[in-house]
């Protein structure tokens, strides 16, 4: 594509090509009459390309992709795109200001989509972000965490059979490709009914930073961008090995009650039977191994030293070639050697 490209519009406002701008679409307010806006920054690009939509915390505690969304638009990559980036920090603002993954109505705001304008205050802000944003990208990256006292590995979460999406997950690096089947009232399920792909990025805990996960994501999007023609290849870090597909996993559970310790931990390779975790009574009389059900890698774990028996405790893929696993596993290292660590301060 050549020439200048057309002025962006989005909820009544126009973005100029080279510029930015942050626009607040109207939401609802809070109880207090206090405004709420979906706020999404564009930044449209001099030269025409694909328009691309990220977005974070719509679940409100997983707060890991606010952050990687905010690192993304301090890239100086940006300056020299073609297409437009729409970019989302914190659909729901509800749960986000309140630390808490759903609506002030207990609602998962991930099973509202498509939503209605007429509806629950999920199905209402789904209608919003579906309608002003989601349908004006050709794809999207949605950014997701474990629940609060969970970890997962960086992973993507894709949908089965889709091809550019194979290679979208490709070009990301992450260590892991999962196939995940289209839930009911999903962001994905409604984005795909609209014809716009969405690739699913899960890394980190709820309610906490994790750098590689944030540097992981960071990464991943910026080589996603390359892949669709949006920017050049200069200062976006290269995938060192091509990620793990895995068609298959299932959580290892606690046989019992009790103080749990975790043997491994997530990005580790596992066998069949080995023991990977063990679960003692408080007086330290009883104890049972943890045994895990299935070899892999271990892409999801629970933090949680207190369970109770049916706990999901390990969540493994199964893979088919082992060698290929330790290979994307020790490439979640060029993360961290690619760029320099940030001071605490940038990262707060």
């Amino acid at each position: 594509m050549t020439g200048r490209p057309a002025p962006f519009s989005l909820a009544g406002q126009t973005v100029q090509p080279g510029t930015r701008q942050t626009i607040e679409v109207p939401v609802s307010s809070f109880s207090d009459h206090t405004p709420v806006t979906l706020s999404v920054q564009v930044v449209h690009g001099r030269r025409p390309g694909p328009v691309m939509f990220v977005s974070a915390a719509i679940h409100g505690d997983e707060v890991i992709g606010v952050e990687i969304v905010r690192r993304l638009l301090r890239t100086k990559q940006l300056g020299t795109l073609a297409g437009t980036v729409m970019a989302v920090p914190v659909v729901n603002t509800f749960g986000f200001l309140n630390h808490a993954r759903y609506l002030p109505d207990r609602r998962d705001l991930n099973r509202c989509f498509p939503g209605s304008p007429s509806g629950s205050l999920g199905a209402r802000l789904a209608h919003i972000f579906l309608t002003e944003v989601v349908r004006r990208a050709d794809f999207g990256i949605d950014l997701h965490s474990a629940a609060i006292a969970r970890s997962n590995l960086p992973q993507i979460r894709l949908t089965s059979g889709n091809k550019r999406l194979v290679e979208m997950g490709e070009a990301f690096g992450a260590p892991v490709m999962m196939t995940s089947k289209l839930r009911d009232g999903s962001l994905r399920m409604a984005a795909e009914d609209l014809g716009v792909d969405v690739l699913l990025y899960e890394a980190g805990e709820g309610l906490r930073f994790d750098e590689l996960a944030a540097r992981t994501g960071v990464a991943g999007i910026l080589r996603v961008m390359q892949k669709q023609g949006m920017i050049g290849s200069r200062g976006v870090p290269k995938g060192s090995t091509r990620p793990v597909l895995c068609d298959y996993s299932s959580w290892t559970r606690a046989e019992a009650g009790g103080l749990f310790r975790a043997f491994r931990g997530i990005g580790d390779l596992i066998t069949e039977g080995e023991t990977i975790g063990a679960i003692a009574d408080p007086f330290g009389v009883a104890e049972v191994d943890v045994l895990a059900d299935t070899g892999g890698i271990i892409v999801g774990r629970t933090n949680m030293p207190l369970v109770n028996e049916g706990d999901a405790l390990f969540h493994i893929a199964q893979v088919s070639r082992s060698a290929n696993a330790e290979a994307a596993l020790e490439g979640m290292e060029s993360h961290m050697d690619a760029q320099p660590l940030f001071d605490e301060d940038e990262i707060i």
